[in-house]
């Protein structure tokens, strides 16, 4: 009889196969790994749920030494249409809650964010059609983004009366620049993919039929490079890229509770549900 050994590497990869997820597909070929988000009748929306998956699936990359590039996608037509604002379990839990667990329980988005942007492999999200707010905070946390040529990028926030926050700003900043940070953010606007290029935003545009093929091709230069280097290079320029973020964005939980207090906030809820122009106070 064959006396099979297993080590710490084979252990991992069978415990990583066997991993079901509810909201999470994860594919790999080679060195690729596919991450989509598996909620295409939500338009992939981020529940508490499925933002924890995402969380556990990132963590569990820094164990996999065997991919080299992470591919973010969405199933269906969305990239992802944001946070669920259907989640009643979460949203209730967050009412009822005191301000102090207020804040911590609104720490899940800043954590999934986190977990994305400290991934040790190069991370690409292939934006298909509609990627806004955490949507959109999930793309700009990978390291490069191809999109279709339809899709749609944008952060609502201030349509609605509140601020941007999950620790998110510094990111679409250190992507497109001050001015044009304040021109998608403030204006709330989704921008179009020719926009996004031109700005910085997407790395790539390409026909909606080719998006998976041309970040497959992206992710096979980078996976066809030395992983030791290539790793230390992305953790360095994210180091100087982000090293003030968490001194300058530690308190915008604190804004974000802060503006859903606001009789603005609540104009721009109404305004959103009932389909026309908000009019805004300064309330």
């Amino acid at each position: 009889m064959k006396n099979y050994t297993l080590n710490f590497r084979t252990v991992f990869r069978i415990q990583t196969m066997k991993i079901n997820y509810k909201y999470l597909k994860i594919e790999k070929a080679g060195h690729v790994a596919t991450v989509t988000l598996n909620r295409p009748e939500k338009l992939n929306t981020l529940s508490a749920d499925l933002m924890q998956e995402i969380i556990d699936a990132s963590r569990g990359f820094h164990e996999d030494e065997e991919t080299r590039v992470i591919i973010f996608t969405g199933a269906g037509r969305c990239f992802s249409a944001g946070v669920d604002l259907t989640d009643k379990k979460n949203f209730d839990r967050i009412a009822q809650a005191s301000n102090l667990m207020k804040l911590r329980l609104l720490k899940l988005g800043p954590r999934m964010l986190r977990a994305i942007y400290e991934i040790d492999q190069i991370t690409i999200a292939a934006v298909n059609g509609v990627a806004v707010g955490g949507g959109a905070c999930i793309a700009a946390a990978c390291d490069f983004r191809v999109g279709a040529d339809d899709c749609r990028v944008g952060y609502p926030e201030v349509g609605i009366g509140m601020n941007l926050s999950w620790v998110a700003l510094p990111m679409c900043v250190n992507l497109i620049g001050p001015a044009r940070a304040k021109k998608m953010v403030i204006l709330a606007k989704r921008e179009k993919a020719d926009t996004l290029l031109a700005w910085g935003f997407l790395d790539e545009v390409v026909p909606t039929a080719g998006l998976m093929k041309a970040a497959h091709a992206m992710a096979d230069q980078f996976a066809a490079k030395p992983p030791v280097a290539a790793q230390m290079v992305k953790r360095s320029v994210n180091a100087i890229a982000s090293a003030l973020d968490q001194a300058i964005m530690h308190m915008d939980a604190d804004q974000f509770l802060l503006t859903t207090k606001t009789e603005d906030y609540l104009e721009g809820v109404a305004a959103f549900l009932e389909k026309r122009e908000p009019s805004f106070k300064g309330n």
